[in-house]
């Protein structure tokens, strides 16, 4: 299997062609096309092509599927005996990616997703975590 490390966010992630990940918040609002250029690495079994510290030239095609918020994380704070709490609630803004193809560093093709039809099933399996 192929895959690539990109960086987004402050963090990186391995990815594969036709994984679903979390990423922090994208600045594009409507889901379509998106690239990533920031690979850290790229390879499969055979070859294996790490950059300093990026790849130049290698790009990873991901498709926007959704720009959302995660669940809800409380925070209480209580000093004892003095009567004084606080409670707040946060929830974090995150967008959900599927990645297409790996670009290798000369521009061609290094891995594509194959074409499937039960695109909307992972994204169901996606929405019930």
């Amino acid at each position: 299997m192929s895959f690539a490390i990109i960086q987004t966010g402050g963090k990186q992630y391995k990815v594969q062609t036709s994984d679903i990940i979390k990423v922090e918040k994208l600045d594009k609002d409507k889901p379509g096309k998106i690239e990533f250029n920031e690979v850290l690495a790229y390879g499969d079994e055979n070859v294996i092509e790490i950059g300093s510290p990026t790849v130049n030239g290698a790009k990873v095609e991901a498709e926007l599927i959704k720009n959302a918020k995660n669940r809800t994380v409380l925070i209480f704070k209580k000093r004892r005996r003095k009567n004084s709490r606080r409670k707040n609630g946060h929830r974090q803004q995150y967008s959900l990616i599927q990645i297409k193809k790996i670009f290798a560093k000369d521009g061609e093709v290094f891995a594509e997703a194959k074409k499937d039809d039960n695109k909307e099933d992972k994204i169901k399996i996606e929405k019930k975590e």
